[in-house]
């Protein structure tokens, strides 16, 4: 027999064109004695079965391998790459599952060693491709790769797609830290419209704490409209200092702490009261550091309000909140709330702010005139939410 090589192109064409001992086209091998003649009693050939089987199987499921009238010594699957897919055999030997589901769009050659009951030992070899898939979903993850991040950034995975099988999604999240921190999914519909899943903490991080997710995703079908996944993801980061910044709009003041001690207290002016300008109050994570920036009012919904360039951006919400340089209200830093709904304060003190604190720092805002609490999809706005309606937002609660 050649030995065969399948590539990913050819999957859904059909199985592969040899197959090595006798083998079924409904995925059934029957493994004959080695000497050609058939037995009976304890060396009956050993029948084995194979599911998924056939052209155009099914995805999403594991491969199973199964021995009637013998045991399985062994069970190798190996996709049209040549990776292997692990699996375990059940007690007494009869059957094998792989751990990972079928893929789409992929030949599988199975080869099983088989040993009767009298010990005679024989191997079938068969094949199976699974069907294409019709539509596939993907994901964005934050915070980045190898980062270091503050102690409120949640692990955020958004979908391009609709997710309707969220518990099989979120089955496949699987989030390890360095020091066996509690934490739950939990999901949200990000400001975007896209589904989302955030994994935050029940508190902020540990300084230093490492952080692993591996999406192991590929072969999971999100639901109708969603499509499915074909591969897998994997993202770590690092928590830095412990820094929390503390704004008070009633009093103007702006605090950064850092291990519990005050850096520095900055006057800033908030969001104009009484109107759509007013700042949302509530924990805001900073979501990023974009430096120099156009801000047009238009964009969020406030006419023509403002167009202009912006230094010392950090963005706080999806929806345009910001903490930046606002030289224009000098006049009212530490006195009054005079800004588009942002937390403005003078050039020094916004290049020192800007180099001092970190994507993920949580921003503890209050105030008595705000127009509401930041949502969970707003942003970063999980650590909001209760630990006990966070933890019944996971598709896996109960």
């Amino acid at each position: 027999m050649s030995q065969i090589r399948a590539s990913r192109s050819a999957a859904v064409a059909g199985v592969l064109s040899a197959v090595l001992c006798a083998c079924s086209s409904g995925g059934a091998s029957v493994a004959p004695p080695a000497d050609g003649k058939r037995a009976d009693g304890p060396d009956r050939p050993v029948t084995v079965r194979v599911t998924p089987a056939g052209k155009g199987a099914a995805a999403g499921k594991p491969v199973v391998v199964t021995a009637k009238g013998g045991t399985l010594s062994s069970v190798t699957v190996v996709d049209a790459d040549g990776n292997r897919l692990a699996g375990r055999p059940a007690p007494g030997k009869a059957s094998w599952t792989s751990d990972r589901k079928a893929v789409p769009g992929t030949t599988y050659e199975v080869r099983a060693k088989t040993r009767t009951e009298g010990g005679r030992e024989a191997t079938s070899r068969t094949s199976f491709s699974t069907a294409a898939a019709g539509r596939v979903n993907k994901l964005s993850l934050a915070p980045g790769k190898n980062t270091t991040v503050g102690v409120g950034q949640p692990l955020s995975v958004v979908f391009d797609g609709p997710v309707a099988h969220k518990a099989d999604v979120e089955r496949q999240l699987k989030v390890t830290t360095s020091n066996g921190t509690e934490g739950s999914w939990g999901w949200v519909r990000d400001h975007s419209g896209k589904d989302r899943a955030d994994w935050r903490p029940k508190e902020y991080w540990k300084a230093g704490t490492k952080v692993t997710l591996d999406a192991e995703l590929n072969g999971t079908d999100s639901g109708p409209g969603g499509g499915w996944f074909v591969r897998d993801y994997r993202t770590g980061f690092t928590v830095g200092s412990r820094q929390v910044v503390r704004v008070d709009l009633d009093r103007k003041r702006l605090t950064l702490e850092r291990d519990g001690k005050k850096v520095r207290e900055i006057p800033v002016s908030g969001g104009t009261p009484g109107g759509v300008k007013r700042s949302w109050r509530g924990t805001a994570v900073l979501m990023s550091k974009e430096g120099t920036i156009n801000m047009n009012s238009e964009t969020v919904g406030l006419a023509d309000a403002y167009d202009k360039m912006v230094d010392y951006s950090m963005r706080l919400t999806w929806s345009g909140m910001y903490a930046h340089a606002a030289p224009w209200n000098a006049r009212y830093f530490g006195r009054a709330n005079m800004s588009s709904g942002c937390i403005g304060m003078s050039d020094a003190d916004a290049a020192y702010f800007y180099g001092q604190v970190r994507v993920g720092d949580p921003f503890e805002i209050k105030g008595e005139d705000t127009k509401g609490t930041v949502a969970e999809g707003n942003g970063y706005g999980a650590w909001n939410v209760s630990w006990e309606r966070w933890q019944a937002k996971s598709a896996l609660k109960g």
